[in-house]
């Protein structure tokens, strides 16, 4: 259970972060907190064996490693 509530508060401080204009979406930061956030979120809804979930965050880590490889490269 901590694995799970751990990746949706990382998930949620950069959803919130950016809705209240203190992180933006092209930073590093925002897509580190969804890469390990998604990736935390990926393990629990295994364990649930939730398919919809791990479907949902596979994308979610996918699209925000694709932007941090994209920044660093």
């Amino acid at each position: 259970m901590i694995t799970g509530v751990t990746g949706a508060v990382l998930v949620l401080i950069a959803f919130i972060g950016n809705e209240v204009g203190r992180m933006k979406t092209t930073s590093l930061w925002y897509d580190g907190l969804n890469v390990v956030g998604s990736g935390f979120l990926i393990y629990y809804s295994v364990l649930l064996e939730s398919w919809p979930f791990i479907i949902l965050n596979i994308v979610w880590l996918i699209f925000s490693l694709k932007d941090i490889v994209r920044r660093i490269v």
